[in-house]
């Protein structure tokens, strides 16, 4: 695919990007939103199946939460080739190769979804989804090379925000059918998804552009995977990120097995959760713009601790009201550390460059060339605790009969989240850099503080 290729882009110039830059990144920015969602979509789509998945079908839920939990670890290791795709093939043309790629697993699970269909089967079609979790590496580290480093805490909140709200979207979708035209009928949503994925391709073709500026760097990917903060970041990602994926593609399975709702009850209920986590977390990236994404992202991991807390005295009590209030703040909270986690990258990295003597576009260009290696690791890492969440509900289902044990797990490890924020990016610095020069407008500048 030749494509459309820009030569030049500099969006650290003022002048450049009023005049042209800010124009055409946020048309690339829109269409991108576009393809990520579908992508997250089809990624999230046995998080629906397993609620059609009836008695008739022979699968009991600690086989659905293993449907699930393949889908999320596919979704998770693709991404790592997926960031460096842009650079070989351009962001518009593996754009449009990718989402097109989505209709293998929509049509293989509309070949096979009805009863009868062995375990196996379906194990190997719910792995073929985890094509769409990776479309989320590729449109960040894409959108990442578009922007200005002030600019991108929105932009990759919106980007990422955009394509998170797939998964509620496709859950409407289920209730809707489930509604009207009953849980015999899981074809209906696979044949919804399939134009659509189509339409994600032509929009990418003919309003994305690829930037030739964008290369890959096997020395960037090294200097990354050995950096400390890659590392840390993708640990803190586990905590928001994980925890969103994770809980959008289980919370209907919870609701049936540990409260006894019913495919319709559950469906009803299910996307309310991953909305507001996706709708929020565009703020989550504005806050870190304005307050240091380290500030923002332990308030925001002690808030999901205290959520947490409510989950298990819920669960505990069999209260599905506290239980749904619960949840859906660490919906919210999840998505609001999204933003915030992701911010706190490309700040790192140009701190690092800062602290080291670099200056101006020098700076930019090593934290933008770092920054971009990194996120593929650290969202692929990430995405591992959306696994994690699962086969810890899969355990405690098994075992207990309610998801309680796996919650408490969930609110230790929030509290070790929250402590190594403060303790990596947030407290006192004990020996002051030489160069003072401004080097940390923004409190996650680790480099800059020792």
């Amino acid at each position: 695919m030749a494509g459309r290729w820009i030569e030049q882009w500099d969006p650290e110039d003022e002048t450049f990007w009023q005049t042209k830059g800010e124009r055409i990144a946020r048309r690339n920015l829109l269409f991108s939103v576009l393809s990520e969602h579908i992508g997250f979509s089809i990624w999230s789509l046995w998080s629906v199946m397993v609620l059609f998945m009836g008695p008739e079908y022979g699968v009991d839920p600690a086989g659905k939460f293993f449907l699930i939990a393949t889908a999320t670890v596919v979704g998770a290791v693709i991404r790592v080739p997926y960031t460096f795709a842009v650079a070989r093939f351009g962001g518009r043309n593996w754009t449009v190769f990718s989402a097109l790629l989505l209709l293998l697993p929509t049509g293989a699970a509309y070949a096979v979804m009805e009863p009868g269909t062995s375990y196996a089967t379906f194990l190997a079609v719910a792995a073929l989804t985890g094509v769409g979790g990776g479309n989320f590496a590729s449109s960040m580290t894409n959108i990442n090379a578009f922007f200005p480093l002030r600019k991108k805490g929105w932009a990759l909140g919106l980007n990422a925000g955009g394509g998170n709200i797939g998964v509620p979207v496709i859950q409407l979708v289920a209730l809707l059918i489930i509604g009207t035209a009953g849980a015999a009928h899981p074809r209906l949503v696979l044949g919804i998804y399939m134009p659509l994925v189509v339409v994600a391709a032509v929009c990418a073709a003919l309003w994305m552009d690829n930037l030739a500026p964008v290369k890959n760097d096997t020395g960037a990917a090294k200097d990354a995977a050995r950096d400390a903060h890659t590392w840390i970041m993708a640990f803190l990602y586990i905590g928001t990120f994980g925890s969103f994926i994770g809980y959008s593609f289980a919370f209907g399975l919870v609701l049936q097995t540990q409260f006894g709702r019913t495919p319709l009850q559950a469906a009803s209920l299910t996307f309310i959760g991953p909305l507001l986590g996706s709708l929020i977390r565009p703020l989550g990236g504005a806050l870190a713009d304005r307050f240091g994404g380290a500030r923002i992202t332990l308030w925001n991991f002690a808030g999901m601790a205290a959520a947490t807390g409510v989950v298990v005295a819920a669960s505990v009590q069999e209260s599905l009201g506290v239980f749904l209030v619960g949840f859906i703040a660490l919906f919210v909270l999840s998505g609001l550390g999204n933003g915030s986690t992701y911010k706190m990258i490309p700040g790192i990295f140009q701190n690092k460059a800062l602290a080291m003597g670099m200056t101006g576009e020098t700076a930019a260009a090593y934290g933008r060339r770092l920054s971009g290696a990194s996120m593929g690791l650290i969202g692929a890492v990430g995405a591992l605790g959306g696994l994690a969440i699962n086969l810890a509900f899969r355990q405690s289902f098994q075992t207990a009969g309610t998801g309680t044990a796996a919650f408490v797990a969930f609110l230790a490890f929030y509290a070790v989240c929250s402590a190594v924020t403060w303790a990596v990016y947030l407290r006192r610095p004990t020996v002051v850099p030489a160069r003072t020069a401004e080097p940390s407008a923004e409190p996650e500048a680790a480099y800059a503080r020792v």
